[in-house]
């Protein structure tokens, strides 16, 4: 997973070795890149992955924080136990316009109503459900996504809640807010109707994770990072995932680039 460029082993430790990434990804060229449609498109077609497997982080920290087998027994952490159901209740079965739905699923709707093509993201989960390995069916994808996917994989596959748990918070929950923020200023105000589950999406993510998930996800981050081991080993994962989305969104911006 590889290792930490400065002496880590508390919390503040962790965030300040994040803080040049989270800065990178701030002020990220991508955000003053999308103006148009087709520049939407390109964005919204890679991005779905990273909306995707982020359910797969969410469900493998579930898993792990709470018993999903019967018969029941109780997990030995209830305050993680609880942190992590009440994320998943809204992640996984939020509401829009009265019905419930997973993010995922809201931002599939959004990339209809904007035009963008759902057929790759929906042809890998049938792929995925016919029996085709998860390397196999990522070669379809677009390489900046695949890659960013794979990297998501490789940490869920430690098996170590606290390295999950940190690439959740910090490459995910704790960033979000102000990612989106960036969108959301710089979206084309001239195709507000095509892009209106798109904008609920990004806005539901700011309010969400800014005042809800992000701090429910740190204070989750408290209890899985008992010693100054498990901090360093999260801010390893946090960073991997940090650099994950950069390469994500370079990608992404190479692509936009072209057109």
């Amino acid at each position: 997973m590889g290792t930490a460029t400065a002496p880590i082993s508390t919390e503040a430790d962790l965030l300040s070795s994040l803080t040049p990434l989270q800065d990178a990804l701030a002020t990220h060229p991508l955000y003053r890149s999308i103006g148009s449609l087709d520049a939407l498109h390109l964005f919204m077609q890679s991005h779905i992955y990273a909306v995707w497997d982020f359910m797969s982080l969410l469900k493998a920290l579930q898993r792990s924080l709470t018993c999903v087998e019967v018969p029941w027994t109780p997990s030995p952490d209830p305050v993680s136990r609880r942190l992590i159901n009440e994320i998943v209740l809204g992640e996984e079965t939020d509401e829009y316009q009265g019905q419930p739905l997973s993010h995922y699923e809201l931002y599939l709707l959004a990339m209809q109503s904007a035009g963008a093509d759902t057929v790759p993201m929906q042809s890998l989960l049938a792929a995925l459900a016919s029996g085709t390995s998860l390397d196999e069916a990522l070669t379809t994808l677009p390489t900046e996504a695949a890659a960013f996917v794979r990297t998501t994989f490789e940490v869920i596959a430690t098996g170590a809640p606290h390295r999950i748990a940190a690439a959740f918070t910090f490459g995910r929950e704790d960033l979000i807010p102000e990612m989106f923020t960036q969108f959301v200023r710089n979206l084309d105000s001239a195709m507000p109707g095509r892009i209106a589950p798109f904008r609920f999406y990004l806005e539901r993510h700011i309010e969400l994770d800014g005042d809800e998930h992000g701090p429910k996800a740190l204070a989750m981050m408290r209890h899985l990072c008992p010693t100054p081991q498990h901090w360093l080993e999260a801010a390893e994962s946090a960073a991997i995932a940090l650099r994950a989305r950069i390469a994500l969104w370079d990608g992404i911006l190479e692509r936009i680039n072209a057109l």
